[in-house]
């Protein structure tokens, strides 16, 4: 009993050490994991790098740095030449809006139509009969729509279905 004890006690203490020295193992696992993902790292920060280093070979920034001011200097010309052309099409519009006035106050005075007077009222004859027609609170007559008993011909032939 007392060996069985002994190698009971001693199959304990080999899995417990066995347990540490997998989750040690485990823990080496980790860590090689994370030196591979920062060599991948580093080997992309370099390619970047690289990269980079050409690309300012390849651009010459004085010479951008020129056509921007450049560009500018251009677009601020362009600017105010817009703005005369704008102010001179104002200028000739506004001139042939006077001259359109005065033509067609020639024509209507030759044709006899006053523009200045007031208008007339319409004449109320043939109309709905006001009687039966909407009213306002005011007490004038409202416009009756078509169809509503007021005549106006339909598919029924005025309303009188």
């Amino acid at each position: 009993v007392k060996i069985m004890a002994r190698d009971l006690v001693r199959t304990r203490q080999y899995i417990t050490k066995f347990i540490e020295m997998r989750s040690q193992l485990q823990g080496c696992a980790l860590k090689l994991q994370t030196v591979k993902s920062h060599a991948a790292m580093a080997e992309a920060m370099s390619s970047t790098a690289l990269a980079m280093k050409k690309m300012n070979k390849a651009v010459d920034v004085p010479a951008i740095n020129k056509m921007m001011a450049e560009f500018e200097r251009e677009n601020m010309k362009s600017e105010m030449m817009q703005e005369m052309m704008g102010d001179a099409i104002d200028d000739v519009m506004d001139n042939d809006e006077e001259e359109e006035d005065r033509i067609v106050g020639q024509v209507l005075d030759e044709i006899g139509i006053d523009m200045t007077g007031e208008i007339p009222n319409a004449p109320e004859k043939g109309l709905a009969a006001a009687s039966n027609g909407p009213v306002k609170e005011d007490g004038g007559k409202v416009a009756l729509g078509v169809g509503e008993n007021g005549g106006g011909g339909g598919a029924n032939g005025g309303g009188d279905a």
